[in-house]
């Protein structure tokens, strides 16, 4: 292990070799990377010595995605200077990201043929995180409980750990990420479009100018090849899926400011400018989370069936999100959202070696269940989520179903915040979150 400091704040790295298929604890292990983090000095209400911060109780953070490490945080910004206060507080990078054991373009294909590389990748779920979760506790915690808070898809695995190890939990927090239990792949993204809809009508009228340059845009795009800075093309349907930016607090103005300097004149006429071209990199290009697309439509999936490219499928009963059909029609652009598609793998330098693997993973129909409808019925780890309204990412309805599933949970519903209201909200959002968990509110 490696101690240092950050204002504020202890740091302590920690790595945990866990086994790749927790149903074969002797097979191949893997790397799990974790940071540590307590208060220095009088930060924290138990003191300021060794001892004092030893005694705290530990909260492991599960970030969103899937695919993404944890937050790396300076000091004890954000939520998580509240959660010092009274933890041991562990940033952990999910398997296969951040720190942890990678498997991206570059070290797959160590795994052998895309079947080999599939049936690799079906030990990254949900499922298997939480099995490294407890690994993790029992190591540190020396069997105790901890709080586990997560965000988005981290919220997602805090509600497979309710059905398969509450006995490891002593609190759980959930932020923009409570699950449906049943929806199919499909169900999900037939509710996502209509929020979509609603998000670009939104975003219109607060900036109505964006209208003609984002037509203007895919006019271009439908004429043009554009290939972005790093080698990945730029299409018209990868210039709608920005969308995504719509989600987040300040998302609806980044989208605006992207938009407003797109082009520039040249010899050849107009054309998109290199400032513009690179920043929509920055937010397109897949190489910092691969696992976000590769294994994104299989978080839904539950045994009921391959989930066969649902986002794709279902786009199509959406006539409205077609650039062609809308520039024709003289109507409004419509951008995409969260929600991943085959062309992605070839538009994507970052993604195109993973094609054919993330094709089988498409194809395969033989997911195991991720949550127990029984046992979340029957809870009794205390529970609060907050609750977005009109959540671009997780369906608000969806989320409210399952909140009236899971014994003793307690929501906070608002629309202060947006999907990423923990680190928009920060001391705010994890104060109510606890508040409603010890029945303080």
């Amino acid at each position: 292990m490696t101690t240092y400091r950050q204002p504020g704040l202890v740091l302590t790295d920690h790595r945990f070799p866990v086994p790749l298929d927790h149903s074969r604890p002797d097979g191949e292990r893997i790397e799990i990377y974790g940071r540590e983090l307590v208060a220095s000095g009088k930060a924290g209400k138990a003191g300021n010595t060794d001892k004092d911060r030893e005694r705290l109780p530990w909260l492991v953070y599960l970030e969103g995605g899937p695919g993404f490490g944890a937050r790396r945080f300076v000091g004890p910004q954000a939520w998580l200077g509240r959660a010092v206060r009274e933890y041991r507080v562990l940033l952990l990078d999910q398997r296969g990201t951040g720190r942890s054991t990678p498997a991206n373009r570059q070290t797959l294909p160590l795994r052998g043929t895309p079947r080999e590389q599939a049936d690799y990748l079906t030990h990254f779920r949900a499922d298997s995180i939480v099995k490294d979760c407890e690994a993790i506790r029992r190591r540190l915690t020396g069997g105790a409980p901890w709080t586990v808070l997560g965000q988005s898809f981290g919220g997602f695995c805090a509600t497979h750990y309710l059905s398969t190890a509450p006995e490891g939990l002593e609190t759980v927090l959930v932020t923009g990420g409570l699950p449906s239990l049943y929806a199919t792949a499909d169900e999900v993204y037939r509710a996502a479009y209509p929020r979509v809809r609603r998000r670009n009508e939104a975003h219109y009228a607060r900036y109505p100018q964006d209208a003609e340059r984002a037509r203007a845009i895919a006019a271009h795009l439908l004429e043009h090849e554009v290939t972005l800075p790093g080698g990945g093309l730029l299409t018209v349907e990868a210039f709608q899926s920005l969308g995504i930016l719509l989600g987040s607090g300040d998302g609806t103005h980044q989208l605006h400011l992207l938009l407003e300097h797109a082009f520039v004149p040249t010899p050849g006429g107009p054309a998109l400018s290199d400032a513009f071209l690179e920043q929509v990199q920055a937010h397109l290009s897949f190489a910092g989370h691969p696992l976000y697309a590769v294994l994104h439509e299989a978080i839904y999936a539950q045994g009921q069936g391959p989930t066969d490219w649902a986002a794709e499928r279902v786009r199509g009963g959406f006539p409205e999100f077609d650039a062609a059909s809308a520039l024709a029609d003289g109507g409004p652009l419509l951008f995409t959202g969260e929600s991943v598609h085959p062309w992605h793998f070839t538009t994507d330098p970052a993604l195109r070696p993973l094609r054919e693997t993330a094709e089988l993973l498409a194809q395969r129909a033989d997911w195991a269940p991720l949550y127990d409808p029984e046992r979340l019925a029957a809870n009794e780890v205390p529970v609060a989520a907050a609750v977005y309204h009109d959540d671009l990412y997780v369906d608000t309805a969806h989320s409210l179903e399952t909140a009236r599933a899971v014994r003793g949970l307690r929501t906070w519903v608002t629309d202060e915040f947006e999907h990423d209201g923990v680190r928009a909200g920060g001391p705010r959002v994890l104060d109510r979150l606890l508040s409603l968990a010890r029945d303080e509110v």
